[in-house]
């Protein structure tokens, strides 16, 4: 099995910045993208920005020049750099992983309990 734990949410005034840690942890052999996806109160859960193995990034068009996404891969780690927060940030934070727990395996993909940011004054 495969564990993803999130860290670094909280409370920000608007203007502020927070960075998230995602850290994979488990049966793991490799993993090919990474991602943070948000989920307001009353939305669906949306893409915020996406990584690939290989540094390939994508952001969703709200948060591009705010928000930066980043891997390490070594320690199966990834980061959301969020600055310039706005109170229409606040939502909860998944962490999303496409893991393969042994060479040749299908690729699966996992979740994180999610991390709370708030942007409020």
């Amino acid at each position: 099995q495969v564990q993803l734990v999130e860290s670094g949410g909280g409370l920000v005034q608007p203007g502020g910045s927070l960075r998230l840690s995602c850290a994979a942890s488990g049966s793991i052999f490799s993993i090919t993208a990474m991602g943070w996806y948000r989920r307001a109160p009353g939305r669906q859960r949306d893409l915020v920005a996406a990584i690939t193995s290989g540094g390939l990034t994508n952001y969703a068009d709200s948060v591009k020049g705010r928000f930066t996404i980043s891997r390490d891969n070594a320690k199966n780690t990834v980061y959301l750099q969020m600055n310039s927060l706005k109170p229409e940030d606040t939502a909860v934070y998944y962490c999303n992983a496409e893991v393969q727990s042994k060479p040749f395996a299908v690729f699966s993909n996992y979740w994180g309990q999610g991390t709370q940011v708030t942007v409020s004054s």
